[in-house]
């Protein structure tokens, strides 16, 4: 029988996520009749010397039991993390670890993953910097358990970086079924890795004696031993079942000699003979509670629909039928996963009938648990997909406030489309998806789904976690107008969209705080579409000063939080933390259009004030790519090009498309500066790969023209004008400012066709637009533009005279590559302008000398960069590297995976693999490993 002091009711009692993450934190205690293993205890404490261990071996082998008993007792502070598939998700997976490393150093939580969602990488390298300064008198000792069940290459590479840059004080145990996707050979090569695997962690015969005579209470003849070694080859499940079904067996020999094969047969025989042993009851319970992953007393008796089975679960532990305790009071348990596995095809084969019921009820105790995940798993098993999707509404905004997105997309792709499409409030949290992204198209059919549906349906009560005047679910009808008031601003129907923010507000209550601000800030979006400036500014304004101010409250002690605040703290986090950066991107978008570069600096600095360097939340990469376009035009191009690759690197891991599609084009730009037009192209074809929608207006998509732009400046003009047939731009259109952008191209394809006159009509018509409503920033441009067609039509006087009223204006806010990026025309015109003596050119008198003269100089190269050249090919080599594949050679020899450089270079993975095979050929070697060798024979890397 159990022992009456382990159960402790007050704690069986406990359930909700808190209690479950507890036991995922929780170090096992060793199962009833284990057996301590000491040659791999001390195979372990010799490894960890390297600073990481690898524990692979298949199911059975017994590496969760082996691992707790090593921890338990080897005296150093552990951190344990025991893994199931839910913890694919990067958010949760590293906010998980943060609290197991909480747990061996208290209070590293609170200086590492207190603003917990953030790129994992950069909590990652948060937390190596933390522990590196402060390591502590006692190492830590990490333990991942499971780490088969993680699929999630996010996970991958941030524990890759864990593992390859770890700090002192900290000590890594993985542990699973097979071998990671990690790099293991990179750190077996450099003796940083020690690995037990299944030929290790097999019994000896002298091991499987104590094991099977703490089973039966009496000694085994030694033949029998070594029969049964034989027959599981040193299996510790086949040796564990066969222990439990020798219990009062007459003839131990010739039990130890009835069966033979593969593991699965001995599994199957022996686990027949367990449950065939054990009382109906028993028996039942058994089968009955194998559907559930963690056991406790209250939900298997919901389960079941029987009582009693708390303790028929101590019980059960106690006879050692493979029931694993998760923490220290008996309240949670989960079975062994080999005999979880087989209890679940014995209840499939004998009660196929019993299974969906047990499912519901299941699904029903966690739902009124708020164990979410647990609930929909369930319900999904149970065959309910309309349940399931009620399930999944309820929790959408808490997993978005999170940044779960990819345990949501997990729950909704297990479900019919169906079964989506007829729950209003997913189809709206979709929709948010999609208009997040610029995913025009799919934004518009998530819309008309999202009406279909609340118009069947009409509008069930909706239990919102955060309450509704924080929600953005909660009041579907002004969703659905505030969503295609979005739809309208990214296709410039600057009217269509002012006139659907009105219905939105129409449909909320004045307490419904988060989501007016979404529609007042949509306002002023629509008020920049218009190119009315000044009241776009001062809409944004207010907005980011209301919510800075909320927060600023919020933070103060003993202030009471408003009802934003309140958005930030519960599931709405996400929501209101995305509002306030991309409020604080369009605005500093709108001061940069008035001209007003110091501003627009200040706005996105602002943004970026208090996140730290190695932490931020992912929404930050909006400020980033802001910063890194006025540093680009102020040709700062080293910190351009770090804000704009750290900007991208945040927007991509937030699966953010348009800033990772901006910043890339940034990137190209600032490539092409410092004279890699092969670097350039790939990276602003890494931009036109993000999946932003054509129809997506060039004010707010950049990319499309940005390529023109590249392309003419490479001299492929035939491309360049392609692109403009094709998007069906003509010199004789009325151009609205949200299509500026693309007619601005259009100038440049003219010109370089040598045809300025047309050119000069269109641009003619962009500036008294631009001019009529204080559009300086577009007034600059192109003012520049009209010199560049000018001086081509043989009016060097006019020219003179556009290119003075330009730089007038640009030399204040302190523009440099607006004039730069021209090239050779502009750089000939500026050496005029130069050269002008006050008496000769009036116009000229107007402009510092020595702006032009920066200018010119900036024409002339970049800040800090040289070009990148292909190197000489070396004796030995019939052809030289390119620039890139050296860079890619470098970063190799630096022990980069494929997915390291892809980051760093900030390119796919495919083009790195072309890189990679590109280089081996020219090499002539076969591997990475014989290119670092062949390259430092050549002398290509130091």
């Amino acid at each position: 029988m159990a022992d009456p002091s382990a159960a402790a009711p007050a704690a069986v009692a406990m359930s909700g996520p808190g209690v479950l993450l507890a036991t995922k934190l929780h170090v096992l205690r060793p199962p009833p009749g284990f057996v301590p293993r000491r040659r791999l205890v001390e195979a372990l404490g010799e490894g960890l010397a390297r600073g990481r261990v690898l524990v692979s071996a298949p199911a059975g082998f017994g590496k969760t039991a082996l691992l707790a008993d090593w921890a338990r007792g080897d005296g150093r502070p552990v951190a344990w993390l025991g893994l199931d598939g839910g913890d694919s998700d990067p958010a949760r997976f590293w906010r998980y670890a943060v609290a197991a490393l909480d747990r061996a150093r208290p209070g590293l939580a609170g200086r590492v993953g207190q603003l917990l969602p953030r790129s994992s990488e950069g909590l990652v390298t948060a937390l190596i910097n933390e522990l590196a300064a402060d390591p502590g008198p006692d190492e830590v000792l990490l333990v991942l358990d499971d780490y088969h069940l993680i699929d999630s290459e996010p996970v991958h590479e941030s524990v890759a970086f864990l593992l390859e840059n770890l700090p002192p004080g900290l000590r890594v145990v993985v542990s699973g079924r097979a071998d990671p996707p990690l790099p293991l050979a990179r750190l077996r090569a450099r003796g940083q890795l020690a690995e037990l695997r299944a030929a290790d962690l097999r019994f000896t015969t002298d091991e499987a004696a104590g094991l099977l005579r703490e089973a039966i209470g009496a000694e085994l003849p030694g033949a029998a031993v070594a029969a049964l070694v034989t027959r599981t080859e040193g299996w510790a499940a086949g040796l564990q079942l066969a222990g439990l079904s020798l219990r009062g067996h007459a003839d131990p020999a010739g039990f130890a000699a009835a069966f033979s094969g593969s593991h699965r047969f001995v599994l199957d025989y022996l686990a027949d003979e367990v449950l065939d042993g054990q009382p109906g009851p028993v028996r039942a319970f058994l089968l009955e509670t194998s559907v559930l992953e963690r056991l406790s007393g209250e939900l298997c008796d919901a389960v079941t629909g029987r009582a009693g089975s708390q303790a028929l679960l101590q019980d059960i532990e106690q006879a050692g039928l493979f029931l694993v305790p998760l923490d220290e009071v008996r309240g949670w348990w989960r079975y062994h996963h080999l005999f979880a596995d087989l209890l679940r095809a014995r209840l499939q084969a004998e009660q196929p009938g019993r299974v969906p019921a047990l499912h519901r009820a299941a699904a029903t105790w966690c739902e009124e648990h708020d164990l979410a995940d647990d609930a929909v798993r369930h319900a999904l098993a149970a065959g309910d997909a309309a349940w399931d999707a009620r399930l999944i509404e309820r929790h959408v905004e808490t997993l978005l406030g999170r940044s779960e997105g990819a345990t949501l997309r997990r729950w909704l792709s297990a479900l019919p489309a169906e079964s989506v499409r007829d729950r209003p409030r997913l189809c709206l949290a979709q929709a948010y998806g999609a208009a997040r992204g610029f995913q025009v198209e799919a934004l518009e059919a998530l819309l008309d789904d999202t009406e279909r549906a609340f118009a069947a349906c009409g509008d069930e009560p909706y239990d919102d976690p955060a309450g509704r005047p924080t929600s953005v679910l909660a009041n579907v009808p002004a969703g659905i107008a505030f969503l295609r008031a979005v739809l309208m601003k990214l296709r410039g129907h600057a009217a269509l969209a002012a006139g659907y923010n009105q219905q939105a507000l129409a449909h909320l209550a004045e307490n419904e705080r988060l989501m007016r601000s979404f529609v007042r800030w949509n306002q002023a979006g629509v008020h920049w579409l218009d190119g009315r400036l000044g009241p776009a500014e001062r809409g944004l304004a207010e907005v980011l000063g209301e919510l800075r101010a909320a927060g600023e409250a919020g933070r103060r002690p003993g202030g009471e939080p408003t009802q934003v605040v309140r958005a930030v703290e519960g599931g709405a986090e996400f929501f209101a933390g995305f509002l306030a950066t991309r409020v604080c991107y369009e605005l500093g978008q709108v001061q940069r259009a008035q001209g007003n570069l110091d501003a627009a600096l200040a706005t996105y600095r602002q943004a970026l004030e208090g996140a730290s360097e190695s932490s931020q939340p992912l929404y930050l990469g909006l400020a980033h790519v802001g910063l890194a376009q006025i540093l680009y035009e102020r040709n700062e191009l080293t910190a351009a090009l770090d804000h704009a690759t750290r900007g991208a690197t945040l927007s991509q891991q937030l699966a953010y498309p348009p800033p990772q599609a901006t910043g890339l084009a940034i990137v190209a730009q600032i490539r092409q500066a410092h004279g890699d037009a092969a670097g350039a192209l790939e990276a602003m074809g890494e931009a036109g790969q993000t999946g932003l929608s054509p129809q997506v207006i060039p004010l707010l998509n950049p990319v499309p023209s940005q390529r023109v732009r590249l392309l003419l400046t490479q001299g492929d003009v035939h491309a360049a004008a392609q692109w403009i047939t094709t998007a069906g731009l003509n010199p004789d259109d009325e151009p609205d400012y949200p299509r500026e952008p693309a007619y601005l191209m259009l100038a440049r394809v003219l010109l370089a066709q040598d045809d300025p006159g047309p050119a000069l009509t269109l641009l003619q018509r962009l500036l008294g637009a631009a001019a009529s409503q204080g559009r300086a920033g577009s007034v600059i441009e192109i003012q520049a533009l009209r010199a560049l067609a000018l001086a081509a039509r043989g009016d060097h006087a006019s020219a003179l005279g556009a290119l003075t009223e330009a730089l007038t204006l640009a030399r204040g806010p302190g523009y440099v590559r607006v004039f730069a990026d021209e090239g050779a025309p502009m750089r000939a015109l500026l050496a005029q302008l130069s050269a002008a003596r006050p008496g000769q050119q009036h116009a000229a008198r107007r402009i510092e000398p020595g702006y032009p003269a920066a200018l010119l100089r900036a024409c002339g190269r970049a800040d800090a960069v040289p070009p990148r050249r292909s190197a000489a090919a070396p004796p030995g080599m019939a052809e030289p590297l390119t620039g890139r594949e050296l860079e890619v050679l470098r970063l190799i020899a630096a022990g980069r995976s494929n997915q390291g450089i892809a980051r760093e270079l900030f390119v796919s993975l495919d083009t790195v693999k072309k890189h990679v095979t590109h280089l081996l050929g020219k090499l002539g070697v076969a591997n990475r490993t014989e290119a670092v060798a062949r390259a430092l024979q050549l002398g290509l890397i130091p």
